[in-house]
């Protein structure tokens, strides 16, 4: 590897949008973004969705949350038959042109990233302080996780469904993730979120990541319960800011998370020289890089 630094990071989830993204509207507001190929299919669905004014427009006989997100849900399904998006996985993102509160429906976490919807998570920074400073937990994410595979991950770390407040979203996957009591879980101090715009394979992922910092006592040993999670290690934080800086050991958007612990924690100060780009950089307005033809 040649290329070291923080910065990498963020412009690896930011990267420049190069290719064409169609505009997904609902009721008039943008809710996510498809590449030609999806538009092309959905023609085929008018009894769903108008393709017009170079956007796709969901049918606005569909007046309610519920009847919109049933549409949807019967397009997934059908999509899915014919093998062009992974199968559904039985739990619902929201589908908002905003936040989680402006929902205007939900549709199958499998197919939210093809339709480019916004996606929320929750990242969770488990660390222990020393007489020699400040130790961070991190998971190594078990080799067979369709989506990076072996890599480092943050000591817990989610998707957050529908239907569920962060609060309990929280407790259930630092359980899961690490064996933490809802106790232990409800002592999380919420610290703001980072937020990136990514072109992936799947398609246009302008996501969320609401961050938690979480000190534990030194005799605390994370256990992971639902297999996602290969082991877990102690390091000193100047370990993991190299890990960062000089490697590729992370899930992608730890990264993130990981730079803007260091940046709170003084880590990396104003002195530094990617300081100011950094701290820009880690909340970019969500869809950023694409246009919108009126």
């Amino acid at each position: 590897m040649t290329d070291t630094g923080y910065l990498r990071h963020v412009a690896a989830c930011n990267p420049p949008v190069t290719e064409r993204f169609v505009p997904w509207r609902i009721h008039g507001q943008v809710v996510g973004w498809l590449r030609p190929w999806l538009v092309e299919k959905l023609v085929d669905r008018p009894d769903v969705f108008e393709v017009r004014d170079h956007a796709v427009h969901l049918r606005r006989e569909f007046r309610d949350f519920s009847a919109r997100s049933e549409a949807l849900d019967e397009v997934v399904a059908w999509l899915a038959r014919q093998a062009l998006i992974t199968p559904p996985m039985g739990e619902l993102y929201p589908v908002t042109p905003a936040g989680r509160e402006a929902a205007l429906c939900v549709m199958d976490r499998a197919a939210a990233a093809y339709f480019g919807v916004r996606a929320f998570g929750q990242h969770l920074n488990g660390y222990v302080r020393r007489d020699d400073g400040i130790h961070m937990w991190l998971g190594r994410r078990a080799r067979d996780r369709l989506i990076f595979p072996g890599r480092l991950d943050n000591m817990v770390a989610g998707g957050l469904p529908w239907g569920v407040s962060l609060k309990e979203n929280l407790r259930k996957e630092c359980a899961e993730e690490a064996g933490l009591s809802a106790e232990l879980a409800d002592r999380a101090v919420p610290v703001g979120l980072v937020s990136y715009n990514r072109v992936a394979e799947r398609g246009y992922r302008p996501d969320v990541l609401y961050c938690y910092d979480l000190e534990l006592s030194p005799d605390f040993r994370p256990r992971n319960t639902d297999g996602e999670v290969e082991s877990f290690s102690l390091l000193p934080l100047q370990e993991v800011a190299r890990l960062v800086r000089e490697t590729d050991e992370f899930k992608l958007n730890c990264n993130l998370v990981i730079i803007d612990f260091l940046l709170r924690h003084g880590y990396l100060d104003p002195q530094h020289e990617e300081y100011l780009d950094l701290a820009m950089g880690l909340r970019r307005p969500l869809g950023a890089g694409l246009s919108v033809r009126e």
